[in-house]
C-alpha cells in the first residue's frame, strides 16, 4: 500500500539527518504499530522544543538506547500529530512540511491548521484544491 500525504500526493522525505520516521525511514510512514501517529512533518524550532519540553515531551535531550538524537532547531522531525495539535492549540506549533506530512494526520488535526503553519505551500495553491 502507498503512502499518501496530507495534499492527496506519494509521501515525502521529512528528513535524513537525523533519520525521523516511526519506522526511522526519513518519512512519516505510519501503519498499525505507530500508535501514536507520528505523522506530522516539521521544522523544530526553538519554541517548540521549549514547549514539548514543558508539557512532558523532551525532544532536545539524545536518548541513544532509543536511536534518537536530541533534535536542534531547523531539524526535520515526524512529530506525534496529537503532540502537534496540542501546541497549535497553544499557539506553538512548529512550521509544518504538507507533502511529507502523512495523511492519517488528518484523523487528529485539520487540514486548515496544516495549512497556517506550512512552510511547503507554492503561490498558487489551485492545483491542490
Amino acid at each position: 500500500m502507498s503512502q499518501r500525504n496530507v495534499l492527496g500526493g506519494p509521501l515525502e522525505e521529512c528528513g535524513t539527518e537525523p533519520m525521523t520516521g516511526f519506522y526511522r525511514d526519513g518519512c512519516c510512514t505510519s501503519g498499525p504499530e505507530d500508535v501514536g501517529s507520528h505523522t506530522v512533518c516539521v521544522v523544530v524550532t526553538a519554541e517548540f522544543l521549549d514547549y514539548q519540553a514543558g508539557v512532558g515531551n523532551d525532544l532536545s535531550t539524545p536518548r541513544p538506547e532509543y536511536g534518537f538524537p536530541g533534535l536542534t532547531p531547523g531539524d526535520r522531525w515526524c512529530v506525534v500529530a496529537a503532540r502537534w495539535q496540542q501546541a497549535c492549540d497553544d499557539g506553538i506549533a512548529a512550521p509544518v512540511v504538507l507533502a511529507a506530512t502523512h495523511e492519517r494526520a488528518l484523523e487528529i488535526v485539520s487540514l486548515e491548521d496544516l495549512h497556517r503553519y506550512a512552510v511547503d505551500v507554492p503561490d498558487d495553491i489551485g492545483g491542490l484544491l
